[in-house]
């Protein structure tokens, strides 16, 4: 299962009931972060969940809400004991821009990793989570990821007999260990079914719509995107500063086939979100305004 927690639904700056946009993933008990405005931290303190459980944070592009959270929330981490190494991941240019925050917390106890996000290595695994990102289209470079987590096929007990495979072996295969006893090899494949449906998480913030984006999201249990505006007459606007609006969210969610979509990143100046959802859910029904701190659990589906 995957813990979900939307920790802000704001863009452009944090007000005192809408913190800004972040995401924050649970998966036995380590933590993966999306984004860190100002007020990341705040929301995590409500929410409940541990700074210290994350171990890796994926950045859309290098705009202040979306980063200038890093620094407090690192010296949080060393503060409550963290030593082990943090990793960060994001566009070509990650390292400079980490530099530049690390002015303001020098001496951290644990190392800040950058990784690049590049052509070459779009897809990576996490924590036992396969995560793939795409390029979307925004006034700088970003990026829209999707964080999956596989669930392997039934075990087959009668196929674990038929090959000879020691009981004792099972519980090991099922886990997908591979077994040496002298000359013989057994391997997962030898026991289980094929692969079942798992989970998938897509998020997509301060973008335009794209066949990418579509792409990345087909499938998803959840996926979070931007509503910059609710008022379809705004689509003008939002398309000129490189955002989208909820009916192109709403479009992109009935494409992909996703299960459930929850909007986020909204203008400041749209104070009741709720009052423009209708016209989305007329094209894409199980949508829900985003607010901060909304929770989920993901089970896998039999």
């Amino acid at each position: 299962m995957l813990d979900v927690c939307l920790l802000g639904c704001g863009g452009m700056l944090p007000l005192p009931k809408r913190f800004l946009t972040s995401l924050m993933i649970r998966h036995q008990g380590k933590g993966i972060l999306i984004d860190c405005g100002e007020s990341t931290q705040v929301a995590l303190h409500l929410c409940g969940w541990s700074v210290k459980q994350i171990d890796h944070m994926l950045i859309t592009h290098f705009h202040g809400d979306h980063v200038l959270g890093l620094p407090g929330l690192w010296m949080t981490m060393g503060n409550n004991g963290r030593t082990e190494p943090v990793h960060v991941w994001g566009n070509p240019g990650l390292q400079q821009m980490i530099d530049g925050l690390m002015v303001v917390c020098p001496q951290l106890p644990f190392e800040v990793i950058c990784h690049d996000v590049t052509e070459c290595d779009y897809q990576f695994t996490i924590n036992g989570l396969q995560v793939q990102a795409v390029p979307v289209e925004h006034r700088v470079p970003c990026l829209a990821y999707s964080i999956a987590l596989p669930r392997a096929g039934k075990f087959d007990a009668a196929r674990a007999k038929a090959n000879n495979i020691p009981l004792n072996y099972w519980g090991a295969l099922q886990k997908g260990e591979t077994i040496v006893d002298g000359d013989a090899v057994y391997t997962p494949n030898d026991v289980l079914g094929e692969a079942r449906r798992g989970l998938k998480i897509t998020y997509a913030t301060d973008c335009r719509p794209s066949k990418e984006l579509t792409a990345l999201a087909k499938d998803s249990d959840l996926f979070v995107a931007e509503g910059l505006y609710g008022d379809p007459e705004k689509q003008q606007s939002a398309a000129e500063k490189g955002h989208m609006v909820y009916h192109e969210a709403a479009q992109m969610a009935a494409d992909a086939n996703v299960q459930e979509l929850w909007l986020t990143h909204y203008s400041p100046a749209m104070t009741e979100p709720a009052e423009f959802l209708h016209n989305a859910a007329e094209i894409f029904p199980n949508i829900k305004c985003g607010t901060n701190l909304m929770t989920t659990t993901l089970h896998f589906q039999e």
